[in-house]
């Protein structure tokens, strides 16, 4: 189960219509909807500066939220949409829906590379090369992983880490099918590459 589930903080927006998103955006706030989960849609209401240091984070897109909303149960929600507007290029509405326990998502999961000193690659002066530090998985979203953990500790020169060699929690599949794509490797130092290649120039 992930550790952190980023919370984010709304209000009730009374009245419908554009009127009140109108109003919504002259008080430096973003209307928006809850819906989905077996319940009645909610309009909502998010800080207009909050949002828009969550949208230039990145993967708002593909990340799970704690909604808060006052005088109401936390609900885990995902953004199904944000409209921007034609010309500024700002958010003007959010859409989110609300998760199940048992609804099955897209999230991008980090990954965590541990034996990183006991591995003989790196002993010897290789280089771990991270192509993946992190994976778009299709998890359940009431079963995410915090992490992937990658075990670098026999690895050697040379040596290369595909999604196939970590073990992926129950349920959980990438979004990539069919590939076998690297996460990692463990690369040559610089110097030990010239000196091969060196090497092989005086063989030919």
């Amino acid at each position: 189960m992930a550790g952190e589930i980023p919370d984010l903080n709304a209000t009730v927006r009374t009245g419908t219509g554009k009127g009140a998103a109108r109003q919504a955006r002259r008080e430096n706030l973003v209307p928006g909807i809850v819906y989905g989960g077996g319940a009645e849609p909610l309009p909502i209401n998010l800080k207009y500066n909050e949002l828009l240091k969550r949208l230039k984070a990145g993967r708002f897109l593909s990340t799970l939220f704690n909604l808060k909303v006052d005088g109401q149960e936390d609900v885990r929600v995902i953004c199904r949409g944000v409209q921007r507007d034609v010309v500024k290029d700002l958010p003007t509405h959010v859409d989110l829906m609300r998760l199940r326990r048992t609804s099955r998502i897209n999230l991008y999961i980090p990954v965590e590379f541990v034996g990183e000193e006991k591995s003989p690659g790196l002993k010897r002066g290789g280089v771990l090369t991270v192509v993946r530090p992190e994976v778009e998985l299709v998890v359940t979203a009431g079963d995410i992983p915090e992490k992937l953990t990658v075990d670098v500790s026999a690895l050697n020169i040379g040596d290369i880490v595909h999604i196939s060699d970590i073990a992926l929690p129950e349920g959980t599949t990438p979004t990539i099918t069919g590939r076998d794509f690297v996460i990692a490797n463990i690369s040559a130092p610089s110097g030990l590459r010239s000196a091969e290649d060196e090497e092989e120039a005086a063989e030919e």
